[in-house]
């Protein structure tokens, strides 16, 4: 029996969702209210015991802090797997995250969700989704964090997919399912040359491996590097593979918040956290690179969107981009910790356009208008006054997600930001690197006042259906003001100060950077060193960037001095692009989908008109003609001829001798003295 709460407590976070998962999908129908009362129980459970973790690291106060426990699962001599969990500070917050994000999202859909026709497979799907979750983050090893890798990505194919009656919903799914795919390969493959240079899948003799220098190492260390991260690629949507989260927003709203803010999309740059001592300078900078790309492009998109779900998808694929570009540059503590802020006020984000959304389609179906689009902010507009809770609730992420002081993202994107500009100090042949990172700072803050803009302030667009616009129930707003309250800085700089300029509290005090494994690489003290020396430039530009995005986005859409219409025509080229996605989508589908899907063709009419027709049908036909001519062989010449007629001959044979053998003595006589006179006359010749 365990008795340690500390491992105790994980394994509970761990399976109660998979509990809930098991009774409501298999008895939900029978159970009240579909059974939705006990996977939110079962949530909110998990949730209580992560708070208890998260009191006790606080207690303790104690950076090193790490226990765990494993049993074996496979034992074939030599190849050995074993499954166990990890419990370290990393991990405590980690399940916090998810476990509040996922509380909050089981307790909104019971409004949102009411009176859908699938009502106990989404609870049940909710639950299965968290399990995955929580087993990625309390994994020990390679091979447990890959299993629950995989099935997150079937959880979500099933979230996404949940209104599958829809073309649209169900093309999601499959195409979030198969582009994760692509990323998972590469995760497999890294994952197998590590063991296959290590021998082991847990991570401490990996890194142990790593440091000594003799296991792996150089470009098969890089190439290791690279596959793995590849994973994180695909699982939080970074440049190629980001086309499929933006189109997730086909499932339900409540999904999107807890895949985009704390789950999901998350995995990957925790995965990318807790594995960082075995990438080498090599696979940082790509990483790095790859981070910078997807936060500048995903930007320059989101700034065109007109759908409040797209806006802020797009805002998700730009924040995981500013996590990985953290990684690249080694301040990957900074990376977690924006990880951790932006759960909290993107997850608000998509509570609060979900109430929008919410409120929208009850007034055009009051009006009984079933062709304007409720998530279209063309649409919108006004809204401030009916919703007063969800505005200022959103009003105050949005000051988060846009880096202004007084907010968490401040703390946590100055440090990306810091980091960046330090690197590229030190690395002036880098200098893209901070340069996209400020400018998709810039851009965030812009887009995103933008939404609050044509959503909340100005005129009504539809002023029709205003006097059904209103607030939406208590189960949807309360986890929009606990969400929207855990967006002040205060929350993360306590104990340390009330200084909302400086960074440092719980966090930095227990969540350390550890020295890389590879050997070579710069120590964790020298890279915060260099970003602290950073710290006050990278704030200035920071506030700086914000400002002129806020100020833009002002005088563009509420005080409407300058004219977005103007804007677009006068840049069309480059709008189109933005609105358009940079035609990633239509270039995937010709330049990849399309000539595989006739490479496809092609050897589908190979095997089915060529292979089967004259090679395989051909050979049947083959054989069926030398069995008929064996067969008349055999019946004809072998039963008919042969044997038959030595038959026939027998019985002819037969029929003679019995025509000879009278019985009569003196026909006997006769025949030998035939027989003697035959002999002599043969003598004689």
């Amino acid at each position: 029996m365990i008795e340690n709460p500390m491992i105790l407590f994980p394994l509970l976070i761990l399976f109660l969702p998979l509990i809930s998962f098991v009774i409501v999908i298999f008895f939900g129908k029978k159970l009240p209210r579909q059974g939705d009362w006990v996977a939110v129980g079962s949530i909110v459970t998990t949730f209580l015991l992560a708070c208890y973790l998260f009191l006790q690291m606080l207690l303790n106060y104690d950076p090193d802090f790490s226990h765990g426990a494993s049993f074996s699962w496979i034992n074939l001599g030599e190849f050995k797997i074993d499954l166990g969990i990890l419990v370290d500070n990393l991990t405590i917050v980690m399940l916090l995250i998810v476990t509040l994000v996922s509380s909050c999202t089981h307790i909104f859909s019971i409004a949102y969700m009411k009176g859908d026709i699938r009502y106990n497979r989404y609870f049940a799907y909710l639950g299965l989704f968290t399990f995955s979750m929580n087993g990625i983050v309390l994994a020990d090893n390679l091979i447990s964090m890959y299993m629950s890798w995989e099935l997150v990505g079937v959880s979500s194919y099933l979230l996404i997919g949940h209104w599958f009656e829809k073309d649209s919903a169900s093309n999601a799914s499959k195409k979030a399912f198969l582009t994760n795919r692509v990323g998972d390969i590469g995760f497999f493959i890294g994952i197998m040359l590590l063991y296959s240079a290590v021998g082991a899948f847990a991570f401490s003799p990996i890194f142990e491996s790593i440091a000594g220098g003799q296991a792996i190492a150089g470009t098969t260390l890089t190439i290791a590097g690279l596959g793995i991260f590849m994973g994180a690629v695909g699982k939080s949507s970074q440049f190629p593979l980001h086309i499929w989260l933006p189109d997730a927003m086909e499932g339900p709203t409540p999904v999107s918040a807890l895949m985009h803010a704390a789950t999901m999309v998350a995995a990957g740059v925790y995965m990318c956290v807790r594995l960082f001592p075995i990438f080498t300078p090599s696979a940082l900078i790509v990483i790095a690179y790859i981070g910078a790309i997807t936060a500048i492009l995903a930007a320059l998109i989101a700034v065109s969107q007109n759908d409040i779900k797209k806006v802020l998808a797009y805002s998700t694929v730009s924040q995981l981009g500013f996590m990985i570009l953290a990684v690249g540059t080694g301040v990957y503590t900074a990376a977690f910790f924006h990880l951790l802020t932006h759960a909290m006020f993107k997850a608000n984000l998509f509570y609060c356009s979900g109430s929008v959304i919410h409120s929208m389609h009850h007034a055009l179906h009051k009006a009984h208008d079933h062709d304007t689009d409720p998530q279209d902010m063309r649409n919108m507009g006004g809204f401030k006054d009916k919703m007063l809770i969800t505005y200022f609730s959103m009003l105050v992420s949005t000051l988060a997600i846009a880096g202004v002081p007084l907010f968490s993202g401040f703390l946590s994107k100055d440090a990306i930001l810091a980091g960046t500009l330090s690197f590229a100090q030190h690395h002036p042949g880098h200098f893209l690197l901070p340069l996209f990172g400020f400018l998709a700072a810039a851009l965030t803050a812009f887009y995103m006042f933008r939404l609050i803009f044509m959503t909340f302030h100005g005129e009504p667009n539809i002023k029709s259906i205003m006097k059904d616009i209103h607030e939406s129930p208590k189960e949807m707003t309360g986890p929009i003001v606990l969400l929207g309250s855990l967006s002040f800085f205060i929350f993360y700089t306590l104990p340390k100060n009330f200084n909302p300029m400086k960074d440092k509290g719980w966090f930095t005090d227990l969540i350390v950077p550890r020295n890389s494994a590879v050997p070579g690489s710069l120590t964790a003290n020298e890279i915060a060193d260099y970003a602290h020396h950073a710290h006050y430039l990278a704030m200035g530009l920071s506030l700086v960037v914000a400002s002129i995005g806020i100020l833009l986005a002002y005088l563009i859409y509420q005080r409407k001095v300058i004219s977005a219409k103007n804007i677009s025509e006068r840049f069309g080229f480059f709008y189109d692009w933005s609105l358009n996605k940079f035609y990633f989508d239509e270039n995937y589908n010709r330049y990849l989908y399309q000539p595989f899907l006739r490479l496809a063709h092609t050897i589908s009419w190979l095997d089915w008109e060529f292979y089967d027709k004259y090679f395989i049908n051909g050979f049947g036909k083959l054989t069926k003609l030398l069995s008929t001519i064996s067969g008349r062989f055999d019946y004809s010449g072998i039963d008919q001829g042969f044997v038959d007629g030595f038959g026939r001959a027998s019985n002819t044979v037969g029929k003679l001798l019995r025509n000879v053998q009278t019985g009569r003595l003196q026909n006997y006589l006769l025949f030998v003295v035939a027989g003697i006179l035959v002999i002599i006359i043969a003598q004689a010749f």
